[in-house]
């Protein structure tokens, strides 16, 4: 699968939507050709339920701190989120999370870091719009229109991710299939035309490798899938808009060198045409995708 000759033939079985065209990325105005400058999104997470225990902040200096790092290191958005995708996460109230969101998504707006605010609630969307976040990582169908709507009308950006179920944390999952791209297409097709319905105008999406893992699937399964669909990302190309990955951590192959995981997967992602990166470790992102883009002139 990871082979020269592999990649050639992947190339091969599907001519030219490696190459297909896809809309700019706008965040608060500074529209990115995620073909020539990938963009890096960023996390921290207000849950202490979430998996990542490096990106979680517990305190609104934390939160604050951390985006700064980031954005340092060469983050051009920060995704934000108050409850934790897993499904055995405590529940975050959606009052609750806007009290938690609101203060650091105003402090970094008023500091120039962009932000974007992964919900599924659209009454936590709207506060976090207001309060200045550029983008919205949606992790929900319903209410799907509701919160595309409200994307539009503040003329923010939204990514897209591909659920088997209503939103992230409703437990449901998916049979694992030897070729996942179709299904991910007509899915997102449905989603992009319904954006721009809407009147979004900027917009991605995002084949949800975080998502929909039940525990009957083994992490090797689970890991191959996921390099799988990242190689694969180009054939979703044609949809005309960028592709987002959340970087898987392959926990289970790098062990306590973990860290090592996002930035490894980057490799494939980029090969596979990814244009947006959702990660943990932003310097070494970084610098993956600046070493290939160097390598690739």
């Amino acid at each position: 699968m990871f082979t020269v000759g592999a990649l050639v033939e992947l190339q091969r079985q599907f001519p030219g939507l490696i190459d297909a065209p896809v809309a700019p990325f706008a965040i608060d105005g500074v529209a990115y050709d995620t073909d020539t400058t990938p963009v890096v999104m960023g996390v921290v997470n207000l849950s202490r339920d979430s998996t990542y225990r490096e990106s979680i902040a517990l305190t609104f200096e934390s939160a604050v701190r951390k985006a700064r790092v980031q954005s340092a290191e060469g983050a051009q958005v920060i995704d934000v989120g108050a409850e934790s995708s897993r499904g055995d996460a405590s529940r975050v109230e959606p009052a609750t999370q806007i009290k938690q969101l609101v203060p650091v998504i105003e402090a970094l707006t008023a500091e120039g870091i962009a932000t974007s605010v992964e919900s599924y609630d659209a009454e936590v969307v709207r506060a976090c719009l207001a309060a200045g976040a550029g983008m919205v990582n949606l992790t929900s169908r319903d209410p799907g229109d509701e919160i595309l709507a409200q994307v539009a009308e503040a003329g923010a950006t939204v990514v897209m991710c591909f659920l088997p179920g209503e939103h992230a944390r409703d437990g449901s999952s998916y049979d694992l299939q030897d070729d996942p791209i179709p299904q991910l297409h007509d899915y997102f097709a449905a989603r992009v035309a319904r954006a721009r319905e809407l009147g979004v105008t900027s917009m991605a999406i995002d084949p949800g490798l975080g998502f929909f893992y039940g525990p009957q699937v083994s992490q090797p399964v689970k890991q191959r899938h996921q390099g799988q669909v990242l190689l694969n990302s180009f054939r979703l190309r044609d949809l005309g808009v960028p592709i987002c990955q959340l970087m898987p951590h392959g926990f289970d192959f790098f062990e306590e060198r973990y860290r090592a995981g996002e930035p490894f997967f980057t490799v494939l992602a980029r090969l596979g045409g990814v244009g947006i990166y959702r990660v943990h470790e932003v310097p070494e992102v970084v610098r993956v995708l600046r070493t290939m883009n160097t390598l690739s002139t």
